[in-house]
């Protein structure tokens, strides 16, 4: 077996796209006689400086021998990889062997591509010192990611799968034409098994893209035939290829569990507990700021504008509410991708009111307590009252349509606690 792993040869102003260019390699390995067993599409640490557009780096599992696929690789990548772009620098990796028995040091370099950071010379010593053979296009920099997809198939467990359908050449760069309803009554025939296809909720075709390149739509899901028939029943323009990968796509591979908020860091993504210390206030572009603390510090939370009605549940929340908060830190803040809201504040305290006449009384003075100015009757201070909530205990989700590829929807289960899915 041979796993040939690829990395940053799309444009986000040029187009292409590294799965097309992966599906490329796979065909013409098909055509020369020699089988491909799966072709990983594995969504890399996504808060990194030079990530590509969705930061996937691709392998190819294989019967061809290393020179052969090396070969096919290269001339693929050269040939199609928009070198053109300042911010493209195509990798390519080359590995002989089980892809479930590479060696320790890469598959923990897979682990710390998807949850860390790496630079080039890591993966260029890396490469030299287990043997793999390596070319890289400009400064090489794919390289990175694509030694990293080289060791995802040992380095981790959970994985789904996502069709993507490729347009005929003639219409890249052009208004895709997909049937609006036909992808609304698939996704609905096939939920909750294929999801975020669409977003309900804003009408939007979540699974067509908008950005130059080659494809027409990808359909994600936990069962490779679910996705092929959903992908089967959507109508539109006519389509030159499709391929069924298996990915990492909807599992929080990139997520961190941290013990406390002074672990946060910068360009990395965690799963953290705290409690609600300064209320949600949206400020200027419709973001919505909050701030949370434990015992060793303070973490500033935002739920920014393109998650739309997730912030709706965000400004719910309140002062003293118990929160476990998933999202990645970047300058400081904790971008929520999801949330889940533990213990709930029920009551508030307020100022007394008067139990014969029922006004609410006056401050009496510093440390004085209250006072009613007409009846004379006194309360040592505030009082607790019940507060109705809106917010349930449970899960919430930024919707589709702003989910991040490598974050997992509620809707795929195995979570702690009441989940309120966005469709």
């Amino acid at each position: 077996m041979t796993t040939v792993g690829i990395d940053d040869t799309d444009s986000r102003t040029r187009g292409m796209c590294t799965t097309y260019v992966a599906h490329r390699i796979a065909t013409s390995l098909e055509v020369r006689g020699h089988d491909v067993a799966r072709v990983l599409l594995v969504r890399l640490n996504p808060a990194v400086e030079h990530k590509t557009r969705g930061n996937a780096a691709l392998a190819l599992h294989t019967d061809a021998p290393v020179d052969d696929a090396f070969a096919v690789a290269r001339d693929a990548i050269a040939d199609a990889a928009e070198v053109g772009d300042d911010r493209t620098n195509p990798g390519l990796v080359v590995a002989p062997g089980d892809p479930a028995a590479v060696p320790d040091a890469v598959a923990d370099f897979a682990r710390e591509a998807v949850r860390d950071h790496h630079g080039i010379d890591d993966a260029l010593a890396r490469c030299e010192e287990v043997g793999y053979r390596s070319e890289g296009w400009k400064n090489g920099r794919g390289r990175i990611g694509a030694l990293a997809a080289v060791g995802a198939w040992r380095a981790f467990d959970g994985w789904t799968y996502e069709r993507i359908a490729y347009r005929e050449p003639s219409r890249w760069g052009r208004e895709r034409d997909v049937e609006h309803d036909s992808v609304f009554a698939a996704a609905d025939a096939a939920y909750p098994t294929v999801w975020d296809t669409v977003d309900r909720a804003a009408g939007e075709t979540v699974c067509v893209p908008h950005t130059p390149g080659p494809i027409l739509y990808g359909i994600r899901g936990d069962d490779p035939a679910a996705c092929r028939d959903v992908a089967a029943r959507i109508e539109g323009e006519s389509i030159a290829a499709a391929r069924t990968f298996v990915t990492n796509q909807g599992t929080d591979a990139h997520l961190r569990d941290a013990d406390a908020l002074d672990a946060l860091r910068d360009g990395r993504a965690y799963r953290v507990d705290g409690t609600v210390t300064r209320a949600p206030e949206t400020e200027r572009g419709g973001h919505v700021f909050f701030a949370v603390e434990d015992e060793t510090g303070r973490a500033r939370c935002a739920a920014f504008e393109p998650t739309k009605r997730f912030r709706d549940r965000v400004r719910d929340l309140r002062v003293g509410d118990e929160v476990t908060l998933c999202g990645e830190v970047s300058d400081g803040t904790l971008k929520l991708e999801k949330f889940a809201l533990r213990e709930r504040v029920t009551t508030a305290r307020t100022t007394p009111t008067c139990p014969d006449c029922g006004r609410t009384m006056e401050s009496a003075g510093a440390t004085q307590g209250y006072r009613c100015r007409d009846c004379g009757t006194s309360a040592p201070g505030k009082v607790a009252v019940p507060i109705e909530r809106d917010l349930d205990p449970g899960w919430y989700e930024v919707p589709p349509r702003a989910r991040r590829h490598i974050a997992r929807p509620l809707v795929r289960g195995s979570w702690d606690a009441p989940t309120r899915p966005e469709r």
